[in-house]
């Protein structure tokens, strides 16, 4: 008799992935609105602008840049903060919020706060 251990990590990971192509039917961005797509990993957090009509991304910001030097939910407010700067260089004023199946809450709500705080309509 054979018995495999299904592990807690694998289960999580699947689910995140259905949520995430869920969430993704329902939202696109354009031109005028980018979505903002947002990835979390243990230690760093990654956020990008993306026009799904022609599939570029066009601003993009993460704690591994030289200016953020915090950890945390800090970092996140700071990667959000700086997302929104740089896509107001380009001047994008809204955009729709891409989770990407992870829970609003945490270093994710700090990264949409940022976003706010620093002029993003998100």
């Amino acid at each position: 008799m054979r018995v495999t251990i299904k592990k807690k990590w694998d289960d999580k990971k699947k689910l995140r992935t259905k949520k995430r192509l869920r969430i993704r039917k329902k939202i696109a961005g354009d031109q005028e609105r980018p979505r903002l797509c947002v990835y979390k990993s243990a230690k760093n957090i990654f956020a990008q602008m993306i026009d799904d009509s022609t599939g570029q991304t066009l601003v993009s910001a993460s704690t591994l840049q030289d200016k953020i030097e915090k950890t945390g939910k800090d970092a996140a407010f700071e990667v959000g903060k700086l997302i929104a700067e740089k896509a107001k260089q380009k001047n994008i004023t809204k955009a729709v919020f891409d989770r990407s199946g992870y829970y609003y809450h945490g270093r994710i709500k700090s990264l949409a706060d940022g976003a706010r705080e620093a002029g993003l309509q998100v």
